[in-house]
Formats: C-alpha cells, sequence, structure tokens
C-alpha cells in the first residue's frame, strides 16, 4: 500500500495520471530485475493497483525451430518447451516466477532515475497537450526567475512559460514573485519539452486586454478591427460598432477615461490612440493620422500608396516624433502614407503639370494651350487619349471633332513609333519572346530587364522579389505585385514537373501492362 501511496502523492503533486506513474514504476521494477537475472531476459513487473503487491516473472517464448531463435535466453524450441510444460505450442509463453527483489543502493537509484524520467515525459506531455490550443490567450503568472534580462513564469503552478527581454516592454525590469500579464504568442514541442512563449509587446496584448476591460468588445457589439504598437510608447487602435447607438471610441475609452486608463496603466503608460474605422480608406486615414488635422488624400490603388497633404504647422504633429504617428497610421491602414504639406502640395502638382504637358507637347506636336487642357482633364498618358472615344474628347472646351480626331491620329502614331523603338531595342539586347511576351510584364519593362541581362523568363525566374525590385525602381512596382511576376515566370517549370511525372507514371503503366500479357506466354513456354 505504501507503493501505492507515493504514487497517488507524486500523480497529484505533478498533475498526472496516477497510472502512468504506476507504469514508470513498473518500468523500473524490470529494469532492476534484468540487472540481477541478465539483460537479455525478459523480466516483466506487475503491481496489483488494489494491494499494492508486486510480482517479478520471467517470460520466454515459444518458436518453431532453432534457426528462428534470436535470443536463446527468451526463446526456445516447441521440443523444448514441451519437455518443460507439456502441450506447449508456437507463439505460447513459458512464464517462471521470481522472489521479489531486494533493492540495492544502486538498484534504487536506478529505478528512481526510471521513475523520475517517465514521470517528467508525462508532465511536458501533459503540458503540451493542454497548452497547445491556448495560443492567443492571455494568462496571469508569477516570476520565478530572472536571467539575463529574460522571465521565467510560473503559470498558476501548472508550467513555466519565458517572458524574453525582446517581448517585455522597454525598461521594464521583473524580480522573483512579481506579478505578470502576459499572452501566449507560441508553443512548440522540442526535446526539452514544450516551451510556452509569453509577450507583452504584441499587438494581440493591447486587444485581449480591450477585450478583458469593454464589456462591449467581449459581447461581439464592438469590433477591433486592428492594432499598430511601437510597445512602451504609443499606439494604435481601430474600433467599430455593429450597432450604430453605440460610439465605439467612447465605449472604449470608458467613464472619465477609466477603461482606457486600465489598459495604459497595464502597459506602463503607453500612449493609445482609439480610431473609429471606416471602410472609406481614405476617411480611416484621416482618423488613423489623429491628432494631426488632414486637408487633402491622393490614393494610388494599384501600388496601395497615399499621399497626405496638410497644413504647414500640422506638418510635425502628422509625422509624429521619429515618424512614430504616420508610421503607426501605416501599419494600421495596410497603406504606405507619404505626409506633405499644401505648400509641397502645390509645387509637386504644378511640376507634374508641366511634366505631363511637356509629354503631349513632344509626343503629339501640339502648342502649349492644346497640351494644357489635356492635363487639365485628367490626361496623364498618351495611352489614355487613344483609348478615349473622339466624343468625349469633343466635350473638352474648345475642341472639336476634327481636332479631337487629329489628336488621336497623333497619339496612335506615337505610340505605334514607340513600339517599334521597343521592339528594335529588344532584339538588340537579346530579350527573348518568352519574357515579352509574359502576362503582367509591359514593354519597358521587358527593356530594362534586358539592360540588366535579365532576357529570358528563365532568368526572370531565378530573381528573388527584391532583386526585381531594384532593377524595375524603387515604387515602381510593389512587393506582391514582383512576387507574382516572379511565380508567373516560373509557371512553365511546374507544369514541366508535373508533365514529365504524367509521361513517368504513363510509361510505368505501359510496362506492367506489357509484363501482364508477356506471363501467359511465358508460361505457355515453361510447360
Amino acid at each position: 500500500m505504501e507503493l501505492l501511496q507515493v504514487a497517488d502523492t507524486v500523480a497529484r503533486e505533478k498533475n498526472i495520471d496516477r497510472e502512468i506513474v504506476i507504469s514508470a514504476m513498473e518500468e523500473a521494477i524490470q529494469k532492476a530485475g534484468r540487472s540481477k537475472y541478465g539483460h537479455e531476459q525478459d523480466i516483466r513487473a506487475v503491481i496489483d493497483r488494489k494491494s499494492g503487491e508486486i510480482t517479478l516473472k520471467r517470460y520466454r517464448e515459444v518458436i518453431e525451430n532453432e534457426e528462428e531463435i534470436e535470443n536463446e535466453v527468451a526463446q526456445l524450441t516447441v521440443e523444448q518447451a514441451q519437455k518443460i510444460k507439456p502441450g506447449s505450442a508456437i507463439g505460447d509463453f513459458l512464464i517462471d516466477d521470481l522472489p521479489p527483489l531486494d533493492f540495492g543502493r544502486i538498484a534504487a537509484q536506478t529505478a528512481k532515475q526510471v521513475i523520475m524520467q517517465k514521470v517528467r515525459e508525462a508532465e511536458r506531455a501533459r503540458q503540451y497537450e493542454e497548452f497547445k490550443d491556448r495560443v492567443g490567450e492571455v494568462i496571469n503568472g508569477a516570476v520565478k526567475r530572472v536571467e539575463y534580462g529574460n522571465a521565467t513564469i510560473d503559470v498558476q503552478g501548472r508550467a513555466e512559460a519565458l517572458l524574453r527581454r525582446d517581448e517585455a516592454l522597454p525598461r521594464e525590469h521583473f524580480n522573483n514573485n512579481d506579478r505578470v500579464r502576459a499572452i501566449i504568442y507560441e508553443v512548440r514541442e522540442e526535446a526539452r519539452g514544450p516551451q510556452i512563449f509569453l509577450s507583452r509587446t504584441h499587438p494581440e496584448f493591447m486587444a485581449k486586454l480591450f477585450t478583458q476591460e469593454v464589456p462591449e468588445i467581449y459581447d461581439g457589439i464592438i469590433e477591433i478591427k486592428g492594432v499598430a504598437r511601437d510597445a512602451g510608447s504609443r499606439a494604435k487602435i481601430a474600433v467599430s460598432s455593429k450597432d450604430s447607438s453605440i460610439d465605439p471610441v467612447g465605449a472604449c475609452v470608458g467613464m472619465r477615461g477609466s477603461r482606457v486608463q486600465a489598459v495604459v496603466n497595464e502597459l506602463s503608460g503607453e500612449k493609445i490612440d482609439i480610431v473609429p474605422w471606416s471602410d472609406d480608406v481614405a476617411t480611416f486615414v484621416v482618423n488613423a493620422l489623429q491628432p494631426a488635422a488632414v486637408a487633402k488624400v491622393v490614393l494610388d490603388e494599384d501600388t496601395k500608396r497615399m499621399d497626405v497633404v496638410v497644413p504647414d504647422e500640422q506638418l510635425s504633429l502628422a509625422i509624429g516624433r521619429r515618424g512614430q504617428n504616420v508610421r503607426l497610421a501605416s501599419i494600421l491602414t495596410g497603406w504606405d502614407i507619404d505626409i506633405m504639406t499644401e505648400a509641397e502640395e502645390s509645387e509637386r502638382r504644378a511640376q507634374e503639370f508641366a511634366t505631363r504637358s511637356e509629354l503631349f507637347k513632344e509626343a503629339m506636336d501640339v502648342d502649349d494651350v492644346i497640351s494644357h487642357l489635356l492635363v487639365a482633364e485628367g490626361f496623364s498618358k498618351i495611352e489614355e487619349i487613344v483609348d478615349t472615344p473622339v466624343e468625349e474628347l469633343n466635350q473638352i472646351e474648345g475642341f472639336e471633332e476634327e481636332l479631337s480626331q487629329e489628336l488621336q491620329n497623333r497619339a496612335i502614331s506615337f505610340l505605334e513609333e514607340k513600339e517599334k523603338e521597343l521592339q528594335k531595342k529588344q532584339e538588340e539586347l537579346g530579350i527573348q519572346d518568352d519574357l515579352i511576351t509574359l502576362e503582367g510584364l509591359t514593354p519597358a519593362q521587358a527593356l530594362l530587364l534586358g539592360e540588366n541581362e535579365i532576357k529570358t523568363r528563365d532568368d526572370l525566374a531565378d530573381l528573388a522579389g527584391d532583386e526585381l525590385i531594384d532593377i524595375l525602381g524603387v515604387g515602381k512596382i510593389t512587393s506582391k505585385a514582383a512576387d507574382d511576376l516572379i511565380m508567373k515566370a516560373r509557371a512553365h517549370w511546374f507544369a514541366d514537373e508535373d508533365k514529365a511525372a504524367e509521361e513517368a507514371a504513363a510509361a510505368e503503366a505501359l510496362e506492367n501492362t506489357e509484363d501482364e500479357a508477356a506471363l501467359p506466354e511465358a508460361k505457355a513456354a515453361g510447360e
């Protein structure tokens, strides 16, 4: 009974199944038995689950003949077995009772090591099963020890978790037994046991804190759309309400700021901007840049870039200290944001106006008046004039059908001449047709690639995304577009592999069919 009491105590302290502890004890006794009677012996121990009595037995397996015997100590032939126990058959076991073990010091130490090892393994397995599905959960724990700034947290006595220095807030120091609240952001199963990693800098940690402090978020009435953090300094959180009668920002702030202040206190004074979310991107960006006032927003949806114009006196506020405000707004909205003053925007518009006017003057040989009118109407490329119906061009003040048609003809001629020049340069550079005809790649981009010794589709496929951006120009293509273009260039590789696999499978099937057809003939020849 004493043995069972020990098993109960260990199981309760380690929070593991009692049966696992008893099985570990049985294995330890078996190991001690083999040490005494021989390691080749098949020694098995059983502990009675009610009385705690230990029985030790030796097992010998019955084998058909001597040639199949691999272990002479633990196996014997049918003839040998029948001499000991008449009626023994192949596969039976001869079982001999062994006297109880008298554990010596070394045997007892070995048994203890085996038991502790099994208990540790069971405890680790229990921890991993318990925590693997708790990623994203906020937990409370006490600091157990601190080494080089990394804190080991005791999670309610059930496991140890690691809060690394880079996952703690800046200037945050822990002492033993300090209470800590953090989010589980990763659980890994490693050879030394499950590793549970905590974070106090993760954006999701702030979202979970607001969920705990704001009942409307917990109930699903208010939704957190995004979080951007500069941990320990400043953060922005976007919220929206499913109930039009509830102000999401006011609900998160709370009476006299009580709710948001509770989160701020937990995050060591981190300043938090609560932003109303909007499905209109421009409105959302304006909200995200608060407290700065925005005068104008210009979007480029192709590159997901946005020019935001602010009054001169608002520039430093919009950018923030070391660019913090605009950086967090960019992370929160998912758009690249460029901040400029009204004076800078006016100057840039003037430059763009002059550049586009000069383009139309040179390309179509027109005067300043016509080129200015075209730019004022929103035309920025020669292709746009070709694609616009003559009837729409006639709507421009001072344009008549004859002038509109002439402008369109000149635009077509310019583009045709430009196409010929591109083709000539492509031939001179040796750019192959498979690259030129790649979907999504413009002739001008193909020319740039050729000038950088990228002349075939395979050459493009060998590039990395950042290499392609460097060639085509930063700001001319997004990272996603560059990666998509490279994957299109690689598509034929996978198609070729699939085709080769299909051909190999077809050839194998044909060979098997021929072999099957040849079998009857071979059999007949043999007879």
